[in-house]
């Protein structure tokens, strides 16, 4: 545990790391704390890209968490960074929330629905068969078909919810074509997390709750993984993976607590 306690940063999954829904988890209040009083740079990584990042730092303001927006970091983000990357001033037709086409717009690239470079599909409540039916055709014309995330299933204060990938599947079903997700288990997420905190991957610990995608993420980004058990994974669950994190806690509260 001394080693976590001299990082010099911290990337941060969110949901089941930091809070469920609208509740804050035990003993976040005082390792975000402990972390500005000493400090430390981190950074919160999240896959859902329905969110902004002032969006996300209102959320933790309602929970009692003053947290700038400098300090979040969505797949939608990852998403519109990697396009950019790739085809700079390309276009795109979007199934998303309003934070995923702020996203694009941040990063130039503009909506297209006639005959976009990439057909981007995110987290929505307003998916539907037409938005569906136009993803396929434009995806049949050439478009490229790009996945925010590869999670299949989201939970909410209302149970499970289909994410992205169920979302994707029926357009990859329906063209024979396969889409390219940006965020975790992606090692391309944690990259983005690390240079925004301008740490080298020794100096930093990533932490999340999910073996098949935090922690392989870790893994595969060279990084220390802890995996804290306040979220989906329960210590059982962890012998089925091949792979194992260099620490396992019932809650980022642990790490202040070996203080």
């Amino acid at each position: 545990m001394k080693n976590i306690l001299e990082k010099s940063g911290f990337i941060c999954d969110m949901d089941g790391v930091i809070y469920h829904g609208d509740r804050i988890l035990d003993g976040v209040t005082e390792f975000v704390n402990w972390m500005i009083e000493n400090n430390k740079k981190f950074v919160f990584l999240t896959n859902s890209p329905e969110k902004t990042p002032h969006e996300l730092s209102m959320k933790l303001e309602r929970m009692g968490l003053a947290v700038s927006p400098d300090c979040f970091y969505t797949s939608a983000m990852a998403t519109a960074e990697f396009l950019r990357s790739q085809a700079p001033g390309c276009t795109a037709y979007v199934i998303g929330e309003a934070s995923l086409a702020k996203a694009m717009y941040d990063q130039g690239i503009y909506m297209n629905d006639i005959n976009p470079d990439y057909v981007v599909i995110g987290e929505t409540r307003t998916y539907c068969f037409e938005k569906i039916e136009k993803a396929i055709a434009l995806v049949n014309n050439g478009a490229k078909l790009i996945g925010t995330n590869p999670d299949t299933v989201g939970v909410t204060e209302h149970g499970i919810m289909p994410a992205t990938g169920s979302l994707v599947a029926p357009i990859e079903i329906a063209t024979g074509k396969k889409a390219y997700f940006v965020g975790k288990p992606n090692p391309l997420m944690l990259r983005h997390g690390l240079k925004k905190l301008g740490c080298h991957s020794a100096d930093i610990a990533f932490i999340g709750d999910r073996m098949d995608t935090d922690i392989i993420a870790g893994i595969e980004s060279n990084v220390d993984t802890v995996l804290v058990l306040s979220g989906v994974t329960a210590r059982e669950d962890i012998d089925a993976f091949p792979y194992r994190p260099k620490y396992i806690l019932n809650g980022v509260g642990d790490i202040v607590n070996q203080i």
